[in-house]
């Protein structure tokens, strides 16, 4: 048996999530996001199931199992209590760890997930803010939005949800420092500060420099689309 074969088994979601597949399809069939993309969660429990390493691998360098929307509508259905979505949460933590996350397109969007939602979170307490959702990003949002984002302090005063103050009601609100210090105790102990290390490594050394990371966060601010920036390898294709 395999490293990661060994060291996937070890995550608890995966022993939480694989039993004994019997390969009846009905995760793919119900699976919402089966319908929109190349993707099958009977595929990936079959790859975990044979205990291939070299498969393994290729699963987690490639673009599947960051598909899954964690909608969990899986895991009622199995008849064998299997939940594809815990195996697919095991899965990514093993590539992330592995920096295998970073050789496909969806993976490397994880850079965006750590920098908004993990450190908004650390930060703030709460995984998004209204003034994430910039309309240049968000451009189907309308003009309703754009007026909203310039003019969201005094709305939010009109509305009796004030921004950034301790403890007031709505999304914007200060969470006092001692319940801060909780929540990011709980991030160190579960391992989720290490993996949003892991990130941050894992996109230097694909992209080959803290510089080229940060440009490629800046193609992201700047269009909203991540494929706008050329990896070096498309660079010398186009040449």
């Amino acid at each position: 048996m395999g490293k990661l074969i060994e060291e996937l088994k070890q995550d608890i979601q995966y022993q939480h999530g694989m039993n004994a597949c019997l390969n009846c399809g009905i995760c793919t069939a119900v699976c919402p996001a089966a319908e929109v993309y190349d993707y099958s969660p009977r595929e990936v429990m079959n790859i975990c199931h044979q205990e291939d390493e070299e498969a393994l691998i290729e699963l987690l360098k490639s673009d599947k199992i960051w598909y899954c929307g964690q909608c969990f509508s899986c895991t009622p259905r199995c008849p064998r209590g299997n939940s594809a979505a815990r195996v697919i949460l095991a899965l990514r933590r093993l590539s992330i760890r592995y920096g295998y996350f970073a050789e496909s397109e969806k993976g490397r969007q994880q850079l965006f997930a750590k920098r908004v939602f993990g450190e908004n979170l650390l930060k703030r307490g709460l995984t998004l803010l209204a003034t994430n959702i910039t309309p240049q990003n968000f451009p189907e949002l309308g003009e309703f939005w754009e007026y909203y984002f310039e003019h969201m302090k005094e709305m939010r005063e009109w509305w009796g949800v004030p921004m950034d103050l301790e403890n007031s009601p709505g999304s914007h609100r200060i969470i006092p420092e001692k319940d801060m210090e909780e929540l990011r105790a709980i991030y160190k102990a579960t391992g989720a500060l290490e993996l949003m290390e892991a990130i941050e490594k894992g996109m230097e050394k694909k992209l080959g420099s803290k510089e080229e990371v940060e440009k490629y966060w800046q193609t992201w601010l700047e269009t909203g689309d991540s494929r706008n920036y050329q990896l070096k390898k498309e660079k010398e294709e186009d040449k």
